[in-house]
């Protein structure tokens, strides 16, 4: 197939350090490629991938120093793909809600990735207006129930296998890494940390929306005894945090749609405790590749038992379910379903 893959220009792709939708972008188009399709992807200029390359920027809008408006980068990134469009058998999105009037103009089948929230109820009327837009969710959770729109598939992220690496032996700490801000509740993980007697490692970057929850509610717990402010890592660091670590923290607040870090986990064969929200239970069997929280007191306790979790079973778990190749497969079938103007799916319009 020829395939068009869309991203976000806030960050290069793969990212540098953090960003989610780049990153799974990334790991998308490369197994999209080594399963011997003709990818191409539009992305900022300093992005670094096995496809055909069409920067839309010089280079990722949060390490511009120059950009003022990153609206206007991506209107013009939509009218790049349009202009394009029609050398392609399917275009993917991953921008949103930007492109949903051009999606219905488009005049090639189109397939949207919705990766952020859904749960905010201002968004339902969009979500109806454009219900025949074929949409694709990052689990079944981030759904919300009673909406009207375009769902075809649920897809689950996937990482390359050899990325980040497993590892059987493990130092006294527990990790978090994510983004400082009141929803990812790092100030959770400290506390757990405290009570559990155990170190805490922090990798996570601040925005600047957080800035000011950063210096005023955080900042001061990371002088408390066994916790390690690390800031933003890439991904060799991460590996190497992840991997050593007894138990990634992912302590949420939030209907997370997905949570990258608990399959990054995953892979290294870390167990993962979390909050029992949004996506975790879809992605957490418990007592095999973690533990499903719902307070302080329960977080802490499980880092007590978190060592009797197999690690190799952990690793396994993500052999089976969280790879780079089942997504780009996954995907494959739902585009080969997309139908054209006809009305008919690609498969069938393809052979005909």
């Amino acid at each position: 197939m020829r395939i068009l893959q869309v991203a976000p220009l806030y960050e290069r792709v793969p990212p540098v350090t953090y960003g989610g939708t780049e990153r799974v972008v990334s790991y998308l188009t490369d197994a999209l490629v080594d399963l011997g399709h003709d990818v191409t992807l539009v992305a900022s200029g300093d992005s670094i991938t096995r496809a055909e390359l069409i920067p839309a920027t010089r280079m990722s809008l949060r390490l511009d120093d120059t950009c003022r408006d990153s609206l206007a980068h991506h209107i013009r990134e939509l009218g790049m793909v349009a202009s394009r469009a029609g050398e392609f058998d399917i275009v993917h999105f991953h921008t949103g809600f930007l492109q949903l009037p051009l999606a219905r103009r488009l005049g090639t089948p189109s397939l949207t990735t919705l990766h952020g929230r859904l749960d905010v109820e201002e968004l339902w009327p969009l979500l109806h207006e454009f219900r025949d837009i074929p949409l694709v969710s990052i689990s079944d959770a981030q759904r919300p129930q009673g909406v009207e729109t375009g769902w075809v598939g649920t897809v689950y992220h996937g990482l390359p296998p050899d990325l980040l690496p497993f590892r059987a032996q493990v130092g006294n700490y527990v990790a978090f890494v994510g983004r400082v801000s009141p929803e990812k509740r790092v100030d959770r993980a400290i506390e757990i940390a405290q009570r559990a007697g155990i170190e805490l490692r922090i990798a996570a970057k601040v925005d600047v929306v957080d800035q000011e929850y950063f210096e005023a509610e955080i900042k001061p717990l990371l002088d408390l005894p066994g916790i390690s402010y690390l800031g933003e890592i890439n991904e060799e660091e991460k590996a190497d945090l992840l991997g050593g670590a007894r138990a990634l923290l992912f302590p949420i607040d939030w209907p997370e749609p997905f949570g990258m870090v608990v399959i990054e986990a995953m892979s290294c064969g870390t167990p993962v405790v979390a909050w029992n929200h949004g996506s975790v239970p879809e992605l957490i069997e418990e007592g095999v590749n973690g533990l499903i929280v719902d307070s302080i007191e329960s977080a802490a306790s499980a880092l007590q038992s978190v060592d009797t979790i197999d690690r190799a079973a952990c690793r396994a778990v993500f052999e089976q379910r969280f790879t780079a190749e089942r997504m780009a497969r996954d995907y494959v079938a739902i585009y080969r379903a997309v139908p054209d103007g006809n009305g008919r799916g690609l498969r069938e319009a393809m052979s005909a």
